[in-house]
């Protein structure tokens, strides 16, 4: 059977999923899949077979995962979903990231209260990893704008790159069994110092396979007292970062990307830090092919004025096929497709829910 393209995009209104042959010529929608329900993460896990799985974060009945063996045709929930132990006093109150593990049934996931489980069978059953749950600092790490989310999960091996908002950005060398914060170079415009231990607001982390020890963060930036502490790079594993913000006409975002077939290839969404949208409603992917030396700026395809849409932490990723496209989608319903590394934007959907989050995969 031919390789199929498959994009996941969870919305306000549920889970959508999006299907198309390598060319990319028209994608064939289905869903939504638990209607109604917000669903913040997905993962297409092809290590054993073909796997989709998902949030489904119900206000009212609690929250769920979850999980599809037919390409996002139908879903089932797993048998339970991430929770504190009754005596621990948090409620779960999303699931922000869901990532995979090194068998072919773990899983890992990043809650809302900022907290970490783990999962050997699929997502049958979830552990509480308790060294970065319960660290020294978590009570002193406060809710961003979207709450006190632990957001991106980044693996390499036995060093794990965890994202919070507002906890910073924490490390573990030792496969999770500990973790310390990370957060050299990394500011934070609302503290007085701005550039604390820890407690900053990252948005997103990313990185390559083929660059050992290189990072790219999308951090909260746009503070006029603090500038260029929004994008930022590490070259030795995380333990210090620099600016590579130069260049861009807003340090603050949300999303961080790197293309499949080069590390040196990253692109952002700049936006308005007040009002989290397009500068001058113009917008623009920011692409750069020098790991951050430099940037230029790709338009070609999208309205030239008057748009003011959001592009969550979440919600923007690429494909691998032989020639990668991005893809992103926004908080007013949009789901746009990048040909050509970002060449040429075209809108694939204009009226989805608000978009929280797109992960795409050819399989």
């Amino acid at each position: 059977m031919a390789e199929r393209v498959v994009v996941c995009i969870g919305t306000k209104k549920g889970l959508f999923v999006a299907e198309s042959s390598q060319q990319r010529n028209g994608f064939e929608l289905r869903g939504p899949f638990s209607p109604g329900v917000a669903v913040y993460s997905a993962l297409v896990d092809r290590r054993n077979g073909t796997r989709i799985l998902a949030s489904s974060c119900n206000a009212f009945f609690g929250m769920k995962v979850l999980r599809s063996g037919d390409l996002g045709r139908s879903f089932e929930e797993t048998a339970t979903a991430p929770a504190f132990p009754e005596d621990d006093g948090r409620a779960l109150a999303n699931i922000w990231s869901l990532e995979p593990g090194d068998g072919t049934n773990d899983l890992w996931a990043g809650v809302e209260p900022a907290s970490l489980f783990r999962s050997e069978d699929g997502g049958d059953s979830w552990e509480l990893v308790s060294s970065i749950s319960n660290h020294p600092h978590a009570g002193s790490w406060q809710p961003g704008n979207g709450g006190l989310c632990l957001h991106t999960i980044v693996r390499d091996g036995d060093r794990m790159h965890l994202g919070i908002s507002t906890g910073g950005h924490y490390l573990s060398e030792d496969g999770g069994s500990t973790f310390r914060p990370a957060n050299d170079g990394i500011g934070a415009g609302f503290f007085p110092d701005n550039f604390p231990e820890f407690g900053q607001c990252v948005h997103k982390i990313a990185r390559h396979a083929d660059a050992p020890g290189r990072l790219y963060i999308q951090n909260h930036g746009g503070w006029p007292e603090c500038p260029g502490i929004g994008v930022l790079r590490s070259d030795d594993h995380g333990h210090t970062w620099r600016s590579i913000a130069d260049g861009l006409p807003s340090d603050f975002g949300f999303p961080i990307v790197v293309h499949p077939d080069d590390p040196d290839v990253v692109y952002v969404v700049p936006l308005e830090p007040m009002t989290r949208t397009c500068p001058d409603g113009i917008p623009a992917v920011w692409r750069s092919e020098d790991g951050g030396g430099s940037w230029s700026k790709l338009t070609t395809g999208f309205p030239g004025h008057d748009s003011y849409f959001t592009v969550l932490r979440d919600a923007m990723d690429v494909d691998d096929t032989s020639e990668p496209a991005l893809y992103f989608g926004t908080t007013t319903g949009q789901l746009w497709i990048g040909r050509e590394g970002g060449e040429r934007w075209e809108c694939l959907f204009r009226s989805l829910p608000p978009v929280n989050c797109v992960k795409v995969a050819v399989v």
